[in-house]
């Protein structure tokens, strides 16, 4: 099995190939439009700013590729938010492929922005949860989250209700690092990867 994570300028990539090495996956670092889309499975993760990371991404074309994509196709943090129509992070446009504005969480008296730590999940209606315990905690850093809408699979709540993961077709994202929230992250890695 072919699995391709996107090239560009994001960090925390490096953890994402560490995740993949522990489950025994193989995988291809590119930007390269033809591997991407000969591979059977795609990962889009990474830390980052929304524009800039969007800049790259139409730089080299993939803000055009990605929508058009027919495997199974796995967005996290960063990645997640592009694949969302608009971000209030620097007024960023971006690709669309669920229908929804990625917003900043509101300043309150008790809690920061970031919303950073462990938190849990809930509400899972995607295969990428399979085996997972409910309400199980995963690993956050973000000050920019999607609402609940109708692509959400698994909420979370910080300040406000969020999308913790979304889910269209052949389209799977989720706001938190898989890479590193323990088991949980872990599994769904294992899960996307059997997905056909």
């Amino acid at each position: 099995m072919k699995t391709v994570i996107i090239k560009y300028n994001a960090g925390n990539v490096q953890s994402v190939m560490y995740a993949l090495d522990r489950i025994g996956a193989s995988y291809l670092y590119t930007d390269d439009e033809e591997e991407i889309r000969s591979a059977d499975k795609v990962i889009f993760p990474g830390v980052g700013e929304a524009s800039t990371t969007m800049n790259y991404l139409r730089k080299v074309g993939l803000d055009k590729v990605i929508p058009t994509l027919k495997q199974p196709f796995f967005g996290t943090c960063i990645g997640m938010q592009l694949m969302c129509r608009f971000s209030e992070e620097n007024n960023t446009e971006c690709m669309g492929i669920f229908d929804v504005d990625v917003k900043r969480f509101p300043a309150t008296p008790n809690l920061k922005v970031p919303h950073m730590g462990w938190n849990n999940i809930t509400g899972y209606q995607t295969a990428l949860t399979t085996g997972l315990p409910d309400n199980a905690y995963v690993y956050f850093v973000h000050s920019y989250a999607a609402p609940v809408c109708e692509y959400t699979v698994a909420s979370c709540e910080y300040v406000r209700p969020f999308s913790a993961m979304l889910h269209k077709d052949n389209f799977y994202a989720a706001q938190f690092h898989c890479e590193i929230s323990g088991d949980a992250g872990q599994q769904i890695l294992e899960n996307f990867l059997k997905i056909v």
